[in-house]
């Protein structure tokens, strides 16, 4: 494993064959730990973890909110071994250890044997990633489909061959319908071409065309979805940057970006602060400013987007990719040993409570503070109240033609634990216009009698369209600090919307 500071173009790197072995003995290891974690793991699914399965239960094109490819993920992995919690949420420790494979061919391509090798280590441990593989999400998908494709552009400015320029555009289509966030990937390769100049004349026109031919064919299913629903994923997307109101919030953007060194390591993202630092003063190594395309546009836009609005911490993610052959190869060209140690071992530690600690969700209590697992828990005792409100209601004769909700998550985790009930779960339209996915595809029309479900009390505008109102159980579900109010109601003589 010899040091270089980076690959010329045109020069063919490989993974040696004892270091691949060794290093999928690694990332194989991890993956047990992490599978087993799942079925030691007593949290509920999170309400968008239960909206993803109920979406691959209804295979499609496209939904109200996201790309489909989280759906038809999770139809394949329960398809295989069942529709329990562990099995929802299987891809994410299988796809992230592929995604950390896929890193480590990246840091051949663009460095050594050595670099590759713990920069796949270094993403399979990273904080953001070790959180990940525990819960179901459209991050996990996209992360992966943003490795290929960075791996993809590496091999083609090297080759200029028709299959890395394939490659790239399939790998840009599927990460389009994992997330369209994927399109700033595209942002990133017209950054790449204007600060590695010569790379687009050494590609060539027609490299470019299959490339973007690839990622139309891929995502143009998705792009007809949403032309034949009136774009609500489009829609959905553009409301989710909030640009309206108040349009200056420095405090949150200075809260995003410390957010990034719990995402990313405090090590970690330290080290990346002094790379950038760097390169506004000096010239880096080729492989580190091609790399640096790739990690500094998508922080600099969330920072933006979280100073004029708000930006979650892990929406930057897909700049890890990069960021982690980066700092991984310029710590271990410089000898850096002993903070790169430091920081593996303090994320290995985090991967193995994070992994384990869900085994005890409901068992932690903390004299200060809630259960750090409370909104994943108490979601099934909610719905077995349900339940025995609507086994109770047919025993006596007054059977429930629907049960009916007020919030799309709560509708989510019933559709999920309530998934052998023979009665239809709908969902109470907030308005004219559909606002998410259930209020497009399962409305309620004034089917009856109904039994809502709700946690916000008595939602007087929803109660006064129906001509009788029973009470029927207000209590809180959960335990000590840690409950959340459920209110049932018996809903007979709808009046109708108007």
């Amino acid at each position: 494993m010899g040091d270089r500071t980076g690959v010329e173009p045109g020069s063919k790197v490989t993974a040696d064959a004892a270091v691949a072995r060794r290093l999928a003995m690694i990332l194989l290891a991890i993956l047990a730990v992490r599978i087993l974690a799942l079925w030691l793991n007593r949290t509920d699914l999170f309400f968008d973890e239960a909206q993803y399965w109920s979406w691959a239960k209804e295979p499609a094109l496209g939904y109200y909110s996201k790309p489909p490819l989280i759906a038809w993920v999770i139809g394949l992995t329960t398809a295989v071994c069942g529709d329990g919690e562990p099995c929802v949420r299987l891809a994410s420790p299988v796809l992230h250890t592929a995604t950390a494979w896929v890193i480590f061919l990246i840091g051949v391509r663009l460095y050594d044997q050595r670099a590759g090798f713990w920069s796949a280590i270094v993403y399979a441990t990273l904080p953001g990633v070790s959180v990940s593989s525990g819960i179901i999400s459209t991050d996990v998908p996209f992360l992966l489909c943003w490795a290929l494709a960075l791996w993809a552009f590496v091999r083609l400015r090297q080759s200029a061959a028709l299959g890395d320029a394939l490659l790239l555009g399939l790998a840009i289509g599927m990460g389009l319908l994992a997330r369209y966030s994927m399109a700033f990937f595209v942002g990133s390769i017209l950054v790449a071409l204007v600060v590695m100049r010569g790379t687009g004349e050494r590609i060539g026109p027609g490299r470019w065309l299959a490339v973007g031919l690839g990622a139309l064919l891929v995502a143009s299913p998705n792009l007809y979805w949403n032309a034949a629903n009136g774009f609500p994923t489009f829609g959905h997307t553009a409301d989710n940057a909030k640009w309206t109101g108040s349009l200056f919030h420095p405090l949150k953007a200075l809260e995003f970006f410390g957010a990034q060194f719990g995402v990313f390591g405090p090590v970690l993202f330290g080290a990346l602060i002094v790379i950038v630092w760097r390169a506004m003063r000096k010239r880096l190594p080729d492989p580190d400013r091609l790399l640096l395309c790739f990690v500094l546009p998508i922080l600099l836009i969330y920072v933006v987007q979280a100073f004029l609005s708000r930006a979650h911490a892990n929406w930057a993610a897909a700049g890890y990719v990069a960021a982690t052959v980066l700092v991984v190869a310029t710590m271990l060209r410089e000898g850096a040993w002993s903070a790169f140690r430091t920081s593996l071992g303090l994320h290995a530690v985090v991967a193995v409570v994070i992994a384990l600690a869900p085994a005890f969700a409901g068992r932690l209590n903390l004299p200060f503070a809630r259960d750090p697992f409370q909104r994943l828990l108490g979601w099934q005792e909610m719905a077995g109240r349900v339940r025995s409100e609507v086994e109770t209601a047919a025993r006596k004769g007054r059977p429930y033609a629907v049960v009916l909700l007020d919030d799309r998550g709560t509708l989510a985790e019933h559709l999920y634990y309530l998934r052998d009930l023979d009665r239809p779960i709908l969902a109470w339209p907030s308005g004219p216009t559909p606002r998410d996915h259930y209020e497009l595809t399962r409305p309620f029309r004034g089917e009856g009698p109904a039994l809502l479900v709700s946690q916000t009390g008595a939602p007087g505008a929803l109660l006064r369209r129906f001509t009788t109102v029973e009470q029927r159980l207000s209590r809180a579900v959960g335990q000590g600090r840690d409950w959340r109010p459920l209110v049932l109601y018996h809903l007979e003589g709808f009046k109708g919307f108007k």
